[in-house]
């Protein structure tokens, strides 16, 4: 079998599975498989941009898609002009102060001679610029969370279509992609590793402390939809008809053309971005980053900037995890910060990137449909195995118990199985690097 044939093989196997899903379970999981898929092969994508271009070893993915969903949210939602009124300008100003702040004392830093004068003077400025911007921040943040702290308590967005929010949030993940990668990406790999978990974990404890923001843990709902809403469609005359005429219950079928509208949407989305990764990839700059990835010292020895390419590709990839984020959060139609788990997500979208093939587009694109539908899935079958095993069992048995319980922990037992037994027969991934 010649390897496109192969490759196209391997995407046929992985759709099938999804659609005898929709053919012996429900339509609806299929479509929410596929949906939650193309957004997992969109974070893949973005991994693959770091890791298999530029062997960057960034595990601070939950960090930049966490971003992409505050942007849906300053975004889309609409502004609360009582909280602005209370204390709206006064957190902007606050937050000029401490940007000023910060940059005077980069200024000082560098312009004045060096001694322990220059030591001091920057911590002046620090000190006194952290007094005042607490001075101006703490009775604003409260003036602003006392407002409604049950339904409102935040600023809001900017009221803006909730699709401005998915390339929003790609800029505002790129930004802080670029401050981390100007002073984490001199760092060794596994260092690099550290510092890119450590800054996830500080940018998710903002999202969930800063009520004032986004709500923190109790969660921003409601957010506005880029499609109709299932129950606009129900109340539709004209599509009840039709879809009643064509033998359908209306209510499924609502939450049908939904999913299939997201998904369009999605599909729209990932095709661009494949079609932009691959033009890279194939391009003298992708072939630059690949010399850069496979040897540093020969790259530089040829003058090449290896720091200034590490940031531009650090920046390219957190800017599409950010994307995916902002569409994760609009397709859940809320933000709930508690859900951002740096290890756990981080590991899943890494297992899809070595799953499918680093350095291969099209291989992320599989591993992250491919490891999504397993995770999905692989709990209720595995739930339905144990009742299989233990039917013979009796009543009360500490073996049945047992076994019932461990379905629960079926979805990590298979994601480490599968890795596995890809890296033994399969290394560099099932659709490999060319």
């Amino acid at each position: 079998m010649t390897v496109p044939a192969r490759n196209l093989a391997l995407f046929a196997v992985v759709f099938g599975l999804i659609l005898a899903t929709g053919v012996f379970q429900s339509w609806n999981v299929a479509l929410a498989i596929l949906n939650m898929g193309l957004i997992s092969a969109i974070m893949a994508l973005g991994v693959n941009m770091q890791w298999g271009y530029a062997g960057l070893f960034n595990i601070g993915v939950m960090g930049f898609v966490a971003l992409g969903g505050l942007a849906a949210v300053l975004v889309g939602m609409p502004p609360v002009a009582e909280a602005w009124a209370a204390g709206g300008l006064r957190v902007l100003l606050a937050l000029v102060l401490g940007a000023l702040t910060i940059l005077g004392a980069i200024l000082a830093w560098a312009r004045l001679p060096r001694g322990r004068g220059r030591a001091l003077a920057v911590l002046a400025i620090l000190v006194a610029g952290f007094f005042v911007y607490r001075w101006v921040f703490d009775p604003a943040v409260a003036a602003i969370e006392k407002v409604n702290p049950a339904g409102t308590g935040y600023l809001g967005g900017l009221g803006l279509p909730v699709l401005v929010a998915w390339p929003v949030g790609g800029l505002l993940a790129a930004g802080a992609a670029w401050l981390i990668g100007k002073t984490a990406l001199g760092l060794r790999s596994d260092y690099l590793a550290i510092a890119t978990l450590g800054i996830a974990e500080i940018v998710i404890a903002v999202l969930k402390n800063e009520d004032w923001l986004a709500r923190g843990v109790k969660n921003v709902i409601g957010l506005p939809r880029p499609v109709p809403y299932e129950i606009d469609l129900q109340n539709d005359p004209g599509f009840v008809a039709r879809i009643e005429g064509w033998g359908y219950d209306p209510v499924t079928a609502s939450s049908i053309v939904v999913k299939l509208a997201y998904a369009g949407l999605f599909l729209v989305v990932l095709l661009a971005l494949i079609w932009l990764a691959e033009k890279a990839l194939n391009s003298p700059w992708g072939r630059m980053m690949r010399a850069i990835r496979d040897n540093e010292v020969a790259a530089e020895a040829m003058g090449k900037d290896v720091t200034a390419r590490h940031l531009q590709i650090f920046v390219l990839g957190s800017a599409v995890c950010g994307l995916a984020g902002a569409m994760m959060t609009t397709l859940d139609g809320q933000l709930t910060p508690g859900t951002y788990q740096p290890l756990r997500f981080t590991f899943l979208v890494w297992v899809m990137v070595i799953v499918g093939g680093s350095g291969n587009n099209f291989g992320a694109v599989l591993g992250g449909f491919l490891i999504w539908f397993l995770w999905v899935q692989v709990e209720p079958l595995g739930r339905w195995l144990m009742d299989v095993i233990t039917l013979g069992l009796p009543d009360g048995s500490g073996l049945k118990a047992h076994l019932l319980e461990s379905a629960a922990h079926m979805r990590l037992l298979t994601m480490g199985l599968i890795l596995v037994l890809v890296l033994r027969f399969s290394p560099r991934g099932l659709i490999p690097e060319r």
